[in-house]
């Protein structure tokens, strides 16, 4: 556990402590800590509310102040299973009734591992740590809200009260923390998505499925456009693929059965098809048959017995052909297998390598109900797909572009701070979790470590987490408030490019299998959108923003309307996403409007800049910049639009 992993533990066991000292009765499940915090679980027929928050946090004071060493104490299997029948785990003494849940997760610890109690004050319960030396370590804390939850997560088991909380070294912290959540509940993507009409979400379409209004398809051309600029730049060539695909190509990638939770079920469509094939060939049998017993020539070169040996030869192909094939398809959960199935389509030579074929790739997966979460967690996504097909020389210098393709992107957007997650294989799950090809798992791991190190990128390694074909990179970024996200992923495929037989002929014209590397920057639209939206506060720059000018006039006058209408349409001429506000509502009212509905940029225009062949200039956000030449404002825009900036 890292520092404060430590302290919100050790929180969790302050909280049973004081939920002791008011409802001695409790029973207590697991107590982790968590993203920002700890919860514990407990059985207790009070029903634990807000409202007892207060008392609760009393006695949680209580017991820092007390400051009680928090002592370690190893037992044997047979030791703790005697406390836990006496009721004293998860408590301050020895109860009447047992600790049940505690007894449970006794019988579940493996055989030889070590088994341990932590004591503070009159609390013991079974942990296996760590701690903070004693529960004066504990600066500040608050508890935060109450959950059910099954035991084990199973609906089988009881219904517990999951108490939440948070912990930090000192109260300064803490304030910065809760700051920081009314800051993500006003920046909350669901919430500005709605108000700025970009997406929705609708019962008879389906949960995950978000459909996206206009001002939302804005910010999808854009990143689109962005993304096809960037990699056209370099070197990147675009491929399109189908929404569905047959079984056997998710066999063949190994996806299936492995992946099939995450996909959405298989429709039957082969088996009509199949079964009318079939009644034809046979109808074609049955007229065989009759003809030679109607007395035509039956010997064995005789055009009867051909005609059935070859019907026959065709039902076998067929049904082969079936049971080869399979007689079901899937909704694409993954571009990947379609663009093996495109390098697959022509021979390769090593002279076309390394061949980066790019995709804004629709897929379906079908992720859980209770994961749905916003654009965040959907079911149906837009994905900035690329596969890079290479020759092990040619490999560091591929992935290190496709890092330094992030880093660019981290430019464009403000994200001034990231972290690149590199996850390797674990030798002892070879073969099961991951292909079982230990010498390549250590080249391919070494050759990513080399690139990482070597371009001084912020990363850390992480074990027993890489894809099933290889190491890959996961890409964490941090929002302007600092809430985190993960958005994107490189990794590396040295497995299933041999699956699909993929190869090149090298300079030898000999046949090789290509290296794969997996690379999404950009992320889907959905996360990625859903990210910016909270990063930006709905406040997009110039060149993203949905509406980017309004002109608004100063009055309704005619020859103000002309003025205006004659920049929009110049604007409008060189693509800018601009509106005019010609109404006749006072112009205080109308850069409210404007404000409200985040428009990037306002020309206001009165009588003077009328006169002058101007427009005074307005910030969403900033205010008013001055007046400006007619000319001097419609090039700015198009300037900082062009180089994507403000």
């Amino acid at each position: 556990m890292t520092e404060i992993e430590t302290l919100r533990h050790s929180s969790a066991h302050v909280l049973a402590t004081a939920i002791l000292r008011i409802w001695p009765e409790a029973q207590f499940a697991a107590g982790p800590p968590v993203e920002n915090g700890f919860y514990y679980d407990v059985d207790l027929p009070h029903r634990i509310t807000p409202e007892d928050f207060a008392r609760v946090e009393e006695e949680m004071r209580k017991e820092i102040k007390a400051n009680h060493r928090f002592e370690r104490i190893e037992v044997s299997r047979e030791e703790a299973r005697q406390l836990a029948r006496k009721g004293a785990l998860a408590a301050l003494s020895e109860r009447p009734e047992p600790s049940r849940f505690k007894l449970d997760i006794i019988e579940n610890i493996p055989d030889g591992e070590v088994i341990t109690l932590y004591r503070n004050g009159d609390f013991t319960d079974l942990c296996a740590g760590p701690h903070v030396s004693d529960t004066g370590r504990i600066g500040a804390f608050k508890l935060t809200h109450v959950a059910s939850a099954y035991y084990k997560g199973d609906e089988r088991n009881p219904q517990l009260q999951r108490v939440y909380g948070t912990a930090f070294k000192n109260k300064t912290e803490m304030d910065a923390y809760f700051a920081m959540l009314e800051e993500a509940k006003k920046r909350d993507h669901r919430r500005l998505g709605r108000e700025m009409e970009l997406f929705c979400f609708d019962d008879d379409v389906g949960p995950g499925l978000p459909l996206w209004l206009p001002k939302g398809a804005v910010l999808i051309e854009e990143l689109e456009k962005l993304a096809k600029e960037t990699e056209f730049a370099a070197g990147y060539q675009r491929v399109r693929t189908p929404h569905i695909a047959r079984e056997s190509m998710y066999l063949c990638s190994g996806h299936l059965p492995y992946y099939a939770d995450s996909m959405f079920p298989p429709m039957e469509l082969v088996e009509e098809e199949a079964r009318q094939r079939r009644q034809k060939l046979t109808l074609e049998l049955e007229i065989a048959k009759e003809k030679r017993r109607e007395g035509e020539p039956t010997g064995a070169s005789s055009p009867d017995q051909g005609l059935l040996s070859e019907v026959r030869q065709r039902i076998e192909n067929i049904e082969h052909e079936i049971e080869g094939l399979g007689s079901r398809y899937y909704l694409k959960a993954m571009n990947c297998p379609h663009h093996h199935k495109i390098f697959a389509a022509v021979p390769r030579s090593y002279r076309e390598l390394p061949l980066r074929l790019a995709e804004y790739g629709n897929c379906y997966r079908y992720e859980q109900s209770g994961e749905l979460f916003g654009l965040m967690r959907v079911r149906s996504m837009q994905m900035n797909d690329a596969h890079i097909y290479c020759t092990e020389d040619q490999f560091e210098a591929e992935f290190n572009a496709v890092n330094q393709m992030y880093l660019n992107y981290f430019r464009i957007f403000g994200i001034d701070k990231y972290l690149m997650r590199f996850s390797t294989h674990d030798p002892a799950k070879l073969g099961e979790k991951f292909v079982g090809e230990p010498e390549l798992w250590v080249k391919t791991e070494e050759m990513v470590r080399n690139v990482l190190n070597r371009s001084g990128i912020n990363y850390v390694e992480v074990a027993n987490e890489a894809a099933f074909y290889g190491p890959k990179i996961d890409v964490q970024v941090w929002s302007a408030i600092g809430r985190e996200f993960t958005i994107a992923t490189n990794q590396v495929d040295f497995a299933v490019p041999k699956r699909f037989g993929l190869v090149y002929k090298d300079r030898d014209n000999v046949e090789k299998a290509p290296l794969c590397i997996h690379r999404a920057p950009l992320g889907t639209h959905e996360r990625f959108i859903g990210f910016l939206i909270e990063h930006y506060a709905g406040n997009f720059p110039l060149w993203l923003a949905p509406e980017q000018v309004r002109i608004l006039t100063i009055g309704a006058e005619e020859p103000l309307a002309d003025f205006a209408k004659s920049i929009h349409t110049e604007l409008r001429e060189h693509e800018v996403r601009a509106e005019l506000d010609l109404s006749t509502d006072k112009i205080n009212g109308k850069i409210q409007r404007a404000e409200q509905q985040k428009v990037h940029t306002m020309l206001v225009i009165g009588r003077r800049d009328l006169e002058a062949g101007a427009v005074s200039v307005r910030l969403h956000g900033k205010g008013n910049l001055g007046a400006k030449p007619r000319g001097e404002a419609v090039a700015d825009i198009l300037a900082s639009i062009r180089s994507r900036r403000g």
